[in-house]
């Protein structure tokens, strides 16, 4: 393809040089070779083809560092899991991620409006990516909140225990949630009583709190949802509780449970990459427990665009039939 290409640049800068040579003047021919000519010259044909050749190997060059980059994240699908996030503000979402990504805590709260990160671990020598979308800022935007739903393979809702709105939040996401799998379930599968199995955790987060500031009970929550709810009390600030929450959020999405921030290595995407290609880096050529479990931040993440999300939830081939009527989108 690409020695296609320059041979058709090449014979256009041909075609392009002989028009020009034949409408050029004497006297301009004099004017552009003279010397003392304050015109700056211009670029032959065959200086902007090879520009643009040059322009080319550049560009595949770069090519080639991105399909490197891609590489890191090249995982069999199944491998592959999203994480949704949801929940009212203020409710320590953000601090619990922090703890599964960084295992730290920060004290200052930050309103989060959208955070797509993506972890990356290699385990008993397979490849696993976890990605993370924390849809804090869909609130206000249902369309956004069901396409996020419909994209999720795991859920963690999270409530605050001294705030009962928060609650009646997430009960009504787990309606949401439940409702948007039921409806994507049955418009791929004939089977009209398919039951979507959800990996769905409930966290009711600052059980360090005194008594005294808390407003709902365990038994209410559990009255409410279900005694086979998935359901923790925990602390993003002490970290109670949350070794199990990640287990059980590990256990429910079909992921190992070393996938947990105590049950790994943390490493640099660098090392990340030497240990999965088998390339040894280090003093002395020694990587101690390469076959240990080991997790990577991936620090280019981006969220994929709205149209690519649609794709998956409509299927690779949506378009219509002749004749077939039209199906209504799943998001609305």
């Amino acid at each position: 393809l690409f020695i296609r290409l320059s041979v058709g640049l090449l014979k256009v800068a041909t075609s392009q040089w002989k028009q020009e040579k034949k409408t050029r003047s004497g006297a301009a021919i004099r004017q552009v070779s003279s010397p003392s000519s304050s015109y700056p010259c211009k670029k032959s044909p065959l200086d902007q083809l090879a520009a643009l050749v040059l322009h080319g190997q550049t560009r595949l060059r770069q090519l080639g560092q991105e399909q490197r980059q891609d590489s890191l994240c090249s995982t069999k699908p199944q491998n592959c899991k999203r994480i949704v996030v949801l929940g009212a503000p203020r409710v320590g979402k953000t601090s619990i991620l922090r703890r599964y990504l960084r295992d730290g805590f920060v004290e200052e709260y930050k309103p989060t409006s959208e955070d797509f990160l993506r972890k990356l671990f290699r385990i008993r020598g397979e490849t696993y990516q976890i990605d993370i979308l924390d849809a804090s800022g869909e609130r206000s935007f249902p369309a956004k909140r069901r396409l996020s739903i419909l994209t999720g393979d795991i859920f963690l809702l999270v409530f605050s225990l001294d705030d009962r709105h928060s609650f009646e939040e997430v009960c009504a996401l787990r309606a949401e949630i439940l409702a948007a799998k039921t409806k994507l379930i049955k418009s791929s599968v004939s089977d009209q009583c398919a039951k979507p199995q959800v990996p769905l955790v409930v966290c009711a987060n600052k059980v360090d709190l005194p008594p005294s500031e808390t407003e709902i009970s365990r038994a209410e929550v559990l009255q409410a949802l279900g005694e086979d709810c998935a359901y923790f009390e925990t602390s993003a600030k002490d970290s109670t509780n949350l070794e199990k929450l990640f287990e059980t959020l590990a256990k429910r999405g079909g992921l190992p449970t070393e996938t947990g921030p105590s049950q790994h290595r943390k490493v640099s995407i660098r090392s990340y990459q030497a240990m999965r290609t088998g390339r040894v880096t280090g003093k002395g050529s020694q990587t101690p427990g390469c076959d240990d479990p080991c997790g990577a931040l991936y620090p280019l993440a981006r969220r994929p665009s709205f149209s690519t999300d649609l794709r998956q939830v409509m299927g690779p081939n949506a378009a219509r039939k002749p004749g077939k009527r039209l199906e209504k989108c799943q998001i609305q």
